[in-house]
């Protein structure tokens, strides 16, 4: 490809817009633009970018047994409401009415419709299992699309899902594909980190993400330094060791004036705010719930909507929190009737904490667990932090911030149980089929990689999914020698199917090589009257600082070895 030919600008500035790297250089390098908020064309280098990443995860998925499908993107919202997700997805669900006045999704993903599907073509265990997937366009009304691709209302995504007989059959596949996307981010060179996950609005059991570490990564991982324990903060889990309090003493009523907060109540007794009990109070599909926690520990939203089993859950309002009879800043579980209490199993964690007095400027000291509150239920509902203990080595937790580019769920029967997707066994029993699904996101790797990988002055591709490999900066066109000698070496290159940029506009070498380094091809190669006194051209990886000067005699192998190492 000519870039006098090449469909897609650079541009000098950072765009306002764009707020994260990866967005920032996209726009810049030409290879996207926005048409709406969260939706981009993809232009010829961003396309030749999500094809090679295509072609990548078809290899691996067909190889892991996988058969490539297509499904509509026009959806029944009756599959929705007969698998209840309508409810969970909410306004995420792109909705439409067609000139009959039904109502239509356009789908954000494929489990309703892959399990239909899979009811119409399965009868016998003699025809599981069956692992189709896709690569199409999912549409996501997102409250706050950012980061361009990072997180958009339209991409591209690629979906598997497993159907089998039993759950040793899933776990079987499930692993598969967990080893078939190692495989794939390191083919990509994109090493991913794989972390336990929340299995949010999909729904169903074990699940794990793929995340690409990058600072701007809007997810939270939770590590340890010990050993392989990974998983989002969503999802992690810690020790939360013991509090000495001492023998459980009698409760005693004392006076707080002003004091409302974990802070100041701490400070005043004189204790860790690992002594205190924190109440926080919800509402779960607008029911008021308490929640009693360990002062030092924040709770964990997701866990204790997944624990609730509620489709919606939020702060409560003070007038909800009133209305329930509670007194904010000085409520406690003790004596509490009338609402549901659902406390962090870190409340068993020790003796004689502080809690609210459940009236104005009251706290309690000496509060015990069980011995002076009930709670209606009980979990781990913390958000796991660095600095705590290791749930599986008691060694140190560390942070770090990710994209999410790959997830794994195990769905169980819990769909194909309400979308009717059942097979006779052996003994002809009629039985549910056991569901897994795997997702990628395309175009979201296209910008982690960039998140990931890139300096001051542009974007470095890994090789494997590069646009171009080799990048041919000639300066001076003008001159008949540097027009002759890289117009030879971009068709030699390319009889030997290498993939060349060629730069042969009339542009100075600044603006040359500073679209070179944004566009960040992996190898760049400079013809200039300069290198062509010593008959030679200069050869820069992207990752290097100084070019070497190599002799035309034998480049193209030179380079095809490069490459190829």
């Amino acid at each position: 490809m000519r870039i006098s030919q090449l469909f897609g600008k650079t541009l000098r500035d950072v765009p306002a817009e764009a707020e994260t790297v990866s967005h920032q250089l996209l726009l810049k390098s030409g290879m996207i633009h926005q048409l709406a908020a969260g939706v981009y064309s993809y232009l010829p280098l961003a396309w030749r970018v999500l094809r090679k990443i295509e072609n990548i995860i078809r290899e691996e998925m067909d190889r892991a047994g996988g058969q490539e499908l297509m499904m509509p993107v026009l959806q029944p919202i009756e599959i929705w409401q007969q698998s209840g997700r309508d409810r969970s997805f909410g306004k995420t669900l792109f909705t439409l009415c067609d000139r009959r006045e039904r109502t239509l999704v356009l789908g954000p993903t494929h489990e309703e419709v892959i399990t239909l599907l899979i009811s119409y073509n399965v009868r016998s265990y003699r025809d599981l299992p069956l692992l189709p997937y896709q690569i199409q366009t999912k549409l996501r009304d997102e409250p706050r699309p950012r980061a361009g691709l990072v997180r958009g209302r339209e991409f591209i995504m690629k979906d598997l899902y497993s159907f089998d007989v039993d759950t040793a059959g899933l776990d079987k596949n499930y692993q598969a594909m967990l080893r078939a996307y190692n495989n794939i981010f390191t083919r990509c060179g994109l090493p991913a980190i794989m972390v336990e996950a929340d299995s949010g609005a999909i729904g169903g059991k074990d699940s794990h993400e793929f995340m690409l570490v990058a600072p701007s990564g809007e997810d939270e991982i939770i590590y340890c330094e010990g050993c392989k324990y990974a998983a989002n903060a969503e999802k992690a889990t810690s020790i939360k060791g013991k509090v000495e309090g001492g023998e459980p003493a009698a409760i005693e009523e004392v006076a707080t004036p002003g004091m409302t907060s974990i802070e100041q109540i701490a400070a005043f007794f004189k204790v860790p705010q690992s002594r205190t009990l924190k109440a926080v109070f919800y509402a779960a599909d607008g029911a008021v719930v308490f929640v009693v926690i360990r002062g030092d520990i924040e709770v964990n939203e997701v866990k204790l909507k997944n624990l609730l089993h509620c489709d919606e859950l939020r702060l409560a309002t003070e007038a909800e929190v009133s209305k329930a009879g509670i007194v904010a800043g000085s409520a406690s579980p003790v004596g509490l009737a009338g609402i549901k209490i659902v406390a962090d199993d870190s409340i068993t964690t020790g003796t004689n904490f502080i809690a609210g007095g459940n009236k104005p400027d009251t706290h309690i000291r000496n509060v015990n667990y069980p011995r002076d509150f009930k709670v209606d239920i009980i979990a781990d509902i913390a958000r796991a932090r660095a600095g705590d203990s290791c749930p599986k080595c008691e060694g140190k937790l560390a942070s770090t911030h990710g994209i999410e580019v790959g997830h794994a769920f195990k769905l169980g029967t819990f769909l194909s149980e309400k979308m009717g997707a059942s097979f006779t066994d052996a003994e002809g029993v009629t039985k549910p089929i056991v569901m897994g699904c795997y997702g990628i996101g395309v175009s979201r790797l296209l910008s982690a990689a960039i998140e990931q990988n890139h300096d001051d002055k542009g974007i470095i591709w890994p090789l494997p999914i590069a646009p171009f490999q080799v990048h041919i900066c000639a300066l001076y066109m003008e001159n008949p020698q540097v027009a002759a000698t890289a117009e030879k070496l971009y068709a030699e290159l390319q009889a030997q199917g290498i993939e060349v940029l060629l730069d042969d506009r009339m542009e100075s070498p600044g603006v040359k090589f500073n679209d070179a380094d944004l566009l960040g091809m992996p190898v760049r190669v400079t013809v200039s009257p300069r290198s062509l006194e010593k008959n030679s051209v200069e050869v820069k990886r992207r990752t290097e600082k100084k070019p070497t000067l190599l002799p035309l005699d034998g480049i193209v192998e030179k380079l095809r070895e490069l490459i190829s190492g």
